[in-house]
Parts: structure tokens; C-alpha cells; sequence
């Protein structure tokens, strides 16, 4: 299936595995299973182009925001703005553009274990950042997703849920991933039966943690399986924890 970058009316981005507008028609795209936010999120991140939301992001600091690599790999920042700590991504929190993207130099379409990018917002905005985890912890540990996903199984459906959406997940095994980098990326799945992220929900926060006490581990990749269906199956997230050293390096005023 592909990356999960937002495919449709919105826009669309070149994505880890080609997410082309043809791979959308054989998926249920959006946070499969998930529901409203229980809860605000001040970290969570709207990337939009003219006020449509096509990937997530999480706020590191006050001007900086981690995302995929592939929602923003050859983008200009010029045409990428933000809505930040609200859980609607049409109003509320703080808005700020773009001033500077970095991908990462090892990131390539497909398996490669970093898609990263870090977006340098043109003003530090009030929310309070979420600080990356030590590390992800080893199969079993509950984490949850975020993302403002397509909202409908109908492919003819172009209108991303006006409210986050949050999805209870976990990490499992390695070897339940396919086209994955061990030590490099989350292999994440879901006790909720059908549920997963899917596109549009790229580059957004997979979180560890409790309520006011939440970490971040990993940014929104893509499919984790064989199967077409973003909910049948796994999901893959790029490990946030292994990168917090490049991370520190670059995400300087």
C-alpha cells in the first residue's frame, strides 16, 4: 500500500513505496478503528497546504517539528504551513509557516529506517513540545497514534475528520513487519480488531505514556504487511528514540 501520506483532493506527496493516487482506491483510508481525541495533545502538528491537512507532525521544541521525511522530502517551505495543539486542524492552537526543512541523509523510499525530516517553524509558537522518549521498549509496550487521516471507507470520500483521531496500539515483534529496518523502526499493531493509521496520517506522533505525561517514540510511516488494506494488518513508524541524537544536531535556531 505504501506510505500514508494524504493521496486526493488535498494534495499529493511522493512517499515511501509510491503512495500514487491509484494505490488510494484499494485502501480504507484514515485512523481505522480510532476515535475522537480523549484529550489535548499541546505537541500534535497539522502539516497543511492551503488549509488541507496532508501529514501530522509532533513539536519538539518550540519551533521545530518532526515529521516523515516523505511528506516533506523536495517540498518547499514556502508552501507548508501548520496548526499546532488543537484537535481541530481547521481552528484553535497556534498557526505558524514553514522557514526550513532538513531530511534526513539517509532517507530513501522504501525500508530504509529514516524517514525523518525535522520542519523548522518561522516562529516559536506557545504550545508546550513532547520530549522523545529514551527509548521505545520492546514488543508489547501500549503506545497510541494520532492523525487527521481520510475519515471514510468510500474512496470518493476527500474530507479529512475535522477531529483527531486517536487509536490505542502496541509494539509487537520485528518479524510481524515486512520491508522493515530492525532497530531502526516500530513494528506497531493494535488489540482494536481492523485498526490502524492510514493515509494522511504520516509523520504524526506515536506516543508512550500516560495522560499529561506522554513521550514520543515514533513518527507515522507506512503499511506494515502485504495487504493492500491499511487496517488488516501492521504498520510501520520510524523510530524516533534512535534519531534523537541527529535530531539535536539539527533542530538549532
Amino acid at each position: 500500500m505504501g506510505a500514508f501520506a494524504l493521496t486526493g483532493a488535498a494534495m499529493v506527496v511522493a512517499g515511501a513505496l509510491s503512495p500514487a493516487v491509484a494505490a488510494a482506491e484499494d485502501v480504507t483510508p484514515y485512523v481505522i478503528g480510532g476515535h475522537d481525541a480523549t484529550e489535548d495533545y499541546s505537541f500534535m502538528v497539522s502539516l497543511q497546504s492551503d488549509g488541507n491537512p496532508f501529514c501530522g507532525g509532533s513539536l519538539i521544541r518550540p519551533d521545530w517539528v518532526v515529521t516523515a521525511a516523505h511528506c516533506v522530502d523536495g517540498q518547499d517551505p514556502a508552501q507548508i504551513s501548520t496548526r499546532i495543539g488543537s484537535r481541530e486542524y481547521s481552528g484553535g492552537g497556534s498557526e505558524a509557516g514553514a522557514s526550513r526543512i532538513i531530511v534526513h541523509p539517509d532517507y530513501q523510499p522504501g525500508p530504509s529506517g529514516a524517514d525523518i525530516a525535522l520542519v523548522q517553524l518561522d516562529r516559536a509558537v506557545e504550545q508546550q513540545p513532547i520530549s522523545i522518549a529514551a527509548e521505545t521498549g520492546g514488543a508489547g509496550t501500549p503506545t497510541r497514534i494520532l492523525g487527521w487521516g481520510q475519515h471514510c471507507f468510500d474512496q470518493n470520500c476527500q474530507e479529512p475528520p475535522l477531529v483527531l483521531q486517536e487509536l490505542d496500539t502496541k509494539v509487537v515483534a520485528d518479524d510481524q513487519c515486512v520491508k522493515f529496518t530492525a532497530g531502526k523502526e516500530i513494528c506497531t499493531d493494535s488489540d482494536t480488531p481492523d485498526a490502524q493509521g492510514c493515509f494522511g496520517d504520516s509523520g504524526g506522533p506515536q506516543i508512550k505514556g500516560r495522560p499529561g505525561s506522554w513521550e514520543l517514540v515514533g513518527a507515522t510511516s507506512r503499511d506494515g504487511d502485504e495487504d493492500p488494506m491499511c487496517a488488516t494488518g501492521t504498520g510501520i513508524w520510524t523510530d524516533v528514540t534512535v534519531h534523537a541524537e541527529w535530531i539535536e544536531q539539527n533542530a538549532v535556531s
